[in-house]
């Protein structure tokens, strides 16, 4: 095995070129909610060069929104397709999905970027613009580890089922309609920014909205009136101690340096209409982390006990209680164990490439590896180059040094996972 692992390295730093020419014409198509289709086109063609069996098809709305693990306000699907192409192998081996999506938050504010935000441009060895992070360069990773398998004419034993998904940004669809079509697997890496970090365990998360009653008067007899925003501080100060309780209970050692293993991120909120009127409407919106272990409806009914909590020493809640929708993304947690054979065939080939054992924590926010895993029974695990923070910010950029260097220690675990065929 020795002797493939060093024909497929040493194809991959032969060709940095077409990695970086690849992810940089990927990133140049701005490939937000919406608007996927020229950057899959890209993938599509990619594959159909690899001589890859390609499996192209729009997501039905209507019959995928029927499973209880859909999640999407997205109103059509069509014309942004999922592709998902398989290199076959000739049997008796594992086989392992390679899963990536193409979709991309938005830019933001382009006066916060030095540069245009799809340029693609390099610098100092770092690729700029939305989406190199984020996660075109673990794309990138894993269609050079590909090619340089079927470059070097190494016939492997299980298959290796490359998946380019929509909608990941937004709850899932995307990777929900390719295990529903049918896609599973021995196994499963996802090379989302870990910053080359192994991520057995993610935590899940759901976005909420909160609805808050207040009774509207005039400002300057503001006592005949109650204020939705006081009582929404009210409730978001409850909602923080929550988090704390929930987070007292992590004992994971994998969450060992992350400050707060599952966050509750309140992200929104609005309320009023004039200065000089008590508001009578709050609305609270913000995103739920689960843990790893636990179910979604758990959480959620904690979330709501808390919320019925608050209202037991205020008359007015008790009057007039918050209530809670559970809206728009949802991430499935997923739970691995550490010694599973495929951390230890990816711990394994990392050493190989980085000459020390890798770093291993739990994911600090979701993935589609929670609908792999618990939709589709597949084992996954998250691994890949790019650094989160800079995920969704201005000025996103990855090392292209990662990006190589997790592409030659995914060859190398492609092989021994699927196995060789002599």
């Amino acid at each position: 095995m020795e002797y493939e692992e060093n024909l497929v390295r040493g194809w991959i730093q032969k060709h940095h070129s077409k990695g970086i020419r690849l992810l940089r014409k990927l990133v140049q198509e701005g490939s937000v909610r919406g608007c996927e289709s020229s950057a899959q086109a890209i993938i599509i063609e990619k594959c159909r060069q690899l001589g890859l069996e390609l499996d192209i098809w729009e997501i039905d709305k209507k019959e995928l929104s029927q499973h209880p693990a859909f999640r999407s306000d997205r109103k059509d699907f069509s014309g942004n397709p999922n592709a998902v192409a398989v290199l076959k192998g000739i049997g008796e081996g594992r086989s392992i999905i390679l899963n990536s999506h193409i979709d991309v938050v938005p830019e933001g504010n382009k006066e916060d970027w030095s540069k245009d935000p799809f340029s693609g441009s390099i610098e100092n060895g770092h690729l700029y613009g939305r989406g190199a992070t984020d996660m075109k360069g673990g794309t990138a990773s894993l269609l050079l580890a590909m090619e340089a398998i079927i470059s070097c004419g190494i016939i492997l034993k299980g298959d290796i089922i490359f998946q380019s998904v929509i909608e990941e940004e937004s709850g899932g669809a995307g990777t929900l309609a390719a295990v529903l079509r049918g896609y599973r697997g021995d196994g499963a890496i996802i090379p989302e920014p870990t910053k080359m970090k192994l991520f057995p365990s993610q935590q899940g998360s759901m976005w909420f909205r909160i609805i808050v009653k207040g009774k509207s008067a005039h400002g300057g007899t503001r006592y005949e009136g109650v204020n939705a925003i006081e009582k929404a501080i009210k409730i978001m100060g409850r909602i923080q101690l929550l988090e704390k309780e929930r987070n007292a209970r992590i004992t994971d050692p994998l969450y060992q340096s992350i400050p707060i293993p599952i966050p509750i991120n309140l992200g929104k909120i609005n309320s009023g209409e004039w200065p000089s009127s008590v508001p009578d409407l709050a609305i609270i919106e913000g995103r739920m982390g689960v843990a790893p272990n636990e179910k979604l409806e758990e959480a959620e009914w904690e979330m709501e006990s808390a919320l019925l909590s608050i209202c037991e020493g205020d008359a007015w809640l008790q009057k007039n209680p918050p209530t809670i929708e559970w809206f728009g993304g949802r991430w499935l947690p997923g739970n691995l164990e550490v010694d599973h054979p495929l951390m230890k065939t990816l711990g394994e080939g990392f050493q190989r490439v980085m000459n020390h054992s890798p770093k291993i924590e739990a994911s600090p926010w979701g993935t589609d590896g929670g609908i792999l895993s618990n939709i589709g029974n597949t084992p996954v695990v998250i691994f890949g180059p790019g650094t989160t923070e800079v995920a969704h910010e201005a000025n996103e950029y990855i090392d292209l040094k990662d990006m190589f260097e997790a592409a030659e220690i995914i060859a190398i675990t492609l092989l021994h996972w699927c196995e060789v065929a002599k």
